[in-house]
């Protein structure tokens, strides 16, 4: 009777009513009319309809189904009425007032329904669903469940084709009814293996009523203003059923491996964020994962049977390929490792094996001394990127080994040399094993008693039940399928060992992502009470602990990039590396101009520090030497260097410069930009993305002229100087009319905050001409885009055919280390002598002059400034090419190494799109690389890597950034 009743369920057609009969029972029985709209549905038919009296959704299912079940649903509907953050549908009474109607159309015996309709979209087709969107999944399951946990009625004890119960059963009906299905055999293990899990758990479930169709067809979105998505209501009670709890999560992660990306691990926030608000038992949890995966192939089944049945109805056309994604996601790794995940995702464990009694591995070997080797990502083995040679971890023990006889590697220490830089993907760092280089010879016993198995590629495995022992580098003279008993002589070593211990009947890898690293560890833990040694990794800092140790002793207003980051502490020229292994494209560190990690700044600090560092009072020759080699860069008539720790010194010295020489303390500045944080540096800043009081909290001696923004400013072009300059203009003006001395003006020759804006052409020469005249002298703020960032030019300034009276420079002329610099003529400088002399601690130390003059000479060696002019070409072509395929990037800016990608969510207005911008680095941050937002809206990819970036990694960033913009931001 069951299987009869599933089979009728599964083969029931759509219902045949089009839109103008629709429309005739919606004004015949309701007394509305509008406009009709099919929307999708499997086995009914709806339409949304427009009137004037409001939005609503006609619901039409053929007359099989009994009028009790629809009651069900309408009973279960005014019930979560009442519960708070529930939104569900009304039911619309006919005019009959009854809230069902049985009609017939065309012979057809139908249920017609009306409800109203929940603004907003369900997510089925986003390309991209985030970590926040699918805890909120699991977060309604749970509020659900715990609505509906005393809800009861007759309509609710059917039998449905989607109650996981009867799943095993229609699976193999629909097998039966499809023969030429494919992936036919994986269908049949499912059946199965499904089975056999369920079965000891099913007496253990608890029951209740439940939704079973919260998928992100049925659960409508809206974005907020911030451009995060918020649940507006869940729409479909149709499955609506009595039966096990857990169903419900169950269908909800089984939509969700739709958005997964491959990645079945993705749904364990859905899991947690459920568990939450409505604990679930271990045998709920330990059912969860065999359910999706039956679900999964319920989907497909029905989806394969009710296309021919139906074969032009386009929802299924439409859903079916994610269905068949959402199958082999669902089949992509062994149920004990999900099982484990989801287990330990909620704060439960494995239980341990009971490894006592068990024989030593390496008897011959108990109680030596083994060399334990550091392979992690703080090794000191590892330096100038020599990671990257191919097997540099087992050369590494093989060294270790030839002089302490014994060498190991840690289990669980996560591997720097398994690093992928430029790649969206996680790399498998997590070793689930151990590496040990030993005498050739060495005799390896069985632990314990089992049968033998032999791999094509060296692998033997004494197997006991699920337990196994797995083993590379043993010659042995037993055959595949031998007993051996504990202790038995497995064979001798000829090679590296390799060590591994799993619990499971499962294929595990030798390697794990960071991700999965919690999950596999419990299925493959360290083998080291097998080899009596303490070769497990040290415990790391837990990254969440030692941020609250940052936020609880390092003031606050020093900002971090992201609410939660990766702990990073090792560079290697453009990328960054974390404590798992993960490297990310920096694409925003530009006072790292040589590169992270680079050998030659090691040894130059190094070598410096050995002999002196003190500060520049003293006499030595490298303050000179660096002095004349960055006069040698400046143009022609400076002839006078201050050496200084940052760009915010810089620029403070720069304008006590301008008041000295001068006689007067009135600056222009120009809006928009930022200049540094000390008291002089940031009164003449006014970006108020660095400082939201900027406009506000000027002192009186600072006066900001209009923001020459060619691309968003008051006037458009490269030919708006004139424009601009007539604010400058104003403000002398009224400097002079005040009887006030013009001290000078600062800017940036390159508009760097704005993502690297060309000023308007002629601009500098103009405002130059008219501060000089004044009395005034003109600061070249080179902080940011000088040095040869910007690929054509050396300095910012030349762009503009000008030449400055002061120049400031900072960032990239230490790579890292504080190191700035004033540039200017003679007369100036000494200007400041009238108020005593200058002095900077550390400035000019002896270690950052030579680290200044070994940046000049590496850039000059390898061709850095030539990079940023070809790579950095190709990089503005790549960004430029975007313009024609996204909406939302409205211009590029900038040249070489130094580019801003400005978004915008209309390129007439030019409305800024500042929280997309925010989504869009936090997802980039996803897919591996670091970048930020700049500008005073916040919309500005300002994109300033170090100056060694190469094509490959660009066409990385550029890549993952129009798929990032592709997902519908």
């Amino acid at each position: 009777m069951l299987l009869a009743t599933l089979i009728h369920r599964t083969s029931l057609p759509c219902p045949q009513v089009g839109p103008d009969q629709a429309a005739h029972l919606l004004e015949r029985h309701y007394g509305l009319g509008g406009t009709l709209q099919s929307l999708g549905s499997q086995q009914d038919l709806n339409y949304s309809v427009d009137t004037h009296h409001g939005r609503f959704v006609l619901k039409i299912c053929l007359g099989d189904y009994a009028a009790v079940e629809l009651h069900a649903q309408h009973a279960a509907l005014r019930a979560l009425q009442t519960q708070d953050g529930l939104r569900v549908p009304r039911v619309i009474k006919a005019l009959t007032g009854e809230d069902l109607l049985t009609v017939t159309v065309d012979g057809q015996t139908l249920h017609l329904r009306l409800l109203d309709y929940i603004d907003g979209q369900p997510l089925t087709h986003l390309p991209h669903v985030g970590r926040e969107v699918i805890a909120g999944f699991g977060d309604l399951c749970g509020r659900m469940s715990q609505a509906l946990a005393d809800f009861a009625h007759p309509g609710l004890e059917r039998t449905l084709q989607w109650d996981p119960r009867h799943a095993q059963e229609l699976i193999s009906h629909l097998l039966a009814t499809l023969p030429d299905l494919p992936h036919r055999a994986a269908l049949e293990q499912v059946a199965e293996r499904v089975g056999a899990r369920i079965r000891p758990l099913a007496d253990h479930l608890p029951w209740q009523a439940v939704h079973m169709d919260i998928t992100d067809d049925n659960v409508v979105w809206q974005r907020d203003a911030l451009r995060h998505w918020q649940i507006q209501g869940v729409i479909d009670f149709g499955d609506l059923v009595h039966t096990w709890r857990i169903a419900d999560l169950s269908v909800t992660c089984a939509a969700l491996l739709h958005h997964a990306q491959g990645d079945p691990f993705a749904i364990l926030p859905a899991i947690q964020a459920c568990h939450a608000v409505t604990p679930l038992q271990r045998e709920e949890l330990q059912a969860l994962w065999p359910l999706i995966v039956a679900r999964a192939a319920v989907l497909v089944l029905s989806s394969e049977q009710q296309q021919r049945l139906d074969p032009d109805n386009d929802y299924l056309l439409k859903n079916a390929e994610h269905e068949w994604e959402i199958f082999q996601v669902a089949t992509s790794v062994p149920f004990e490792l999900m099982e484990a995940a989801i287990l330990l995702c909620v704060g439960q464990t494995l239980p341990p094996i009971a490894s006592e009694g068990f024989a030593p591995l390496l008897p011959g070997l108990v109680g030596r001394e083994f060399a334990l080797i550091d392979l992690g990502v703080l090794s000191p083995h590892f330096e100038a990127g020599n990671w990257e040679q191919p097997g540099i971890d087992r050369r590494l023990l093989d060294e270790a080994a030839a002089v302490h006889g014994l060498a190991a590697s840690r289990y669980g220490q996560y591997r720097l040399s398994r690093t992928c830089p430029d790649s969206a993907t996680e790399p498998q760092t997590f070793p689930l094993h151990v590496e040990l280089h030993l005498p050739h010879g060495t005799a390896v016993e069985a632990p314990f008693a089992g049968v033998l198995r032999v791999g094509a590629d060296g692998l033997l495995c004494v197997q006991d039940g699920p337990l196994s022992l797995r083993l590379w580098g043993v010659s042995t003279s037993l055959s595949a399928g031998a007993a051996v008993v504990e202790g038995q002589i497995l064979g001798e070593v000829h090679a590296p060992l390799t060590v591994q211990w799993c619990r499971a009947d499962v294929e595990p890898p030798l390697f794990c992502t960071p991700s999965r690293a919690s999950a596999w560890q419990a299925l493959c833990p360290s083998p080291s009470a097998l080899l009596g040694l303490a070769c497990d990794a040290e415990p790391e800092l837990d990254p969440q602990a030692l941020l609250a140790r940052r936020d609880a002793s390092f003031a606050r207003s020093q900002k971090h990039y992201y609410v939660d980051p990766p702990r990073i502490e090792r560079g290697w020229r453009n990328h960054l590396i974390d404590m798992q292994g993960r490297s990310y494209l920096d694409m925003l560190n530009n006072v790292a101009v040589l590169g992270h990690g680079h050998p030659r700044m090691a040894a130059v600090a190094a070598r410096q520090w050995s002999l002196l560092n003190t500060n520049s009072r003293f006499h030595y020759a490298a303050i000179a030497e660096f002095s004349e080699r960055l006069l040698a860069l400046a143009p022609d008539g400076m002839d006078r260097v201050f050496l200084v720790n940052s760009g915010t010194e810089a620029n403070d010295l720069a304008i006590r410069l301008a008041w000295a020489y001068s006689g007067g303390r009135d600056m222009l500045s120009v809006l928009e930009a930022y200049h540094g944080w000390s008291v002089a540096a940031d009164a003449v800043s006014t970006s108020i993305a660095d400082n939201p009081k900027a406009l506000s909290s000027r002192p009186d001696w600072v006066h900001p002229v209009t923001a020459p923004n060619t691309y968003r400013g008051e006037f458009r072009g490269q030919d708006s100087a004139p424009d601009y300059v007539r604010s400058v203009e104003h403000n002398l003006a009224k400097i002079a009319a005040s009887q006030r001395q013009l001290a000078g003006f600062i800017c940036e020759p390159v508009y760097g905050n704005a993502g690297g804006i060309s000023l308007p052409r002629g601009y500098l020469q103009q405002v130059y001409a008219l501060v000089r005249a004044q009395g005034g002298v003109c600061i070249a703020d080179e902080v940011q885009v000088g040095y040869g960032r910007m690929g054509h030019f050396f300095w910012g300034f030349e762009e503009q055919g000008v030449v400055p009276d002061i120049i400031t420079m900072a960032k990239g002329m230490g790579n890292g280390q504080p190191l700035g610099a004033v540039i200017t003529r003679r007369e100036i400088a000494e200007a400041l002598e009238a108020e005593g002399y200058f002095f900077s601690s550390s400035g000019g130390s002896p270690v950052s002059c030579r680290i200044g003059m070994a940046v000049l000479d590496v850039m000059e060696e390898e061709k850095l400034w030539e990079n940023a002019q070809v790579v950095g070409a190709h990089f503005k072509a790549r960004l430029e090419a975007l313009i024609d395929r996204h909406p939302l990037v409205g211009a590029v800016h900038g040249s070489g190494f130094y580019l801003g990608l400005e978004l915008v969510r209309d390129r007439h207005t030019l409305e800024p799109a500042t929280e997309e911008t925010t989504l869009l680095c936090d997802r980039l941050r996803e897919l591996g690389i670091f970048m930020q937002p700049t500008g005073d809206y916040l919309n500005i990819l300002k994109i300033k890597p170090p100056m060694v970036t190469s094509r490959r990694s660009v066409d990385f960033f550029v890549d993952m950034l129009s798929k990032v913009l592709d997902e519908q931001l």
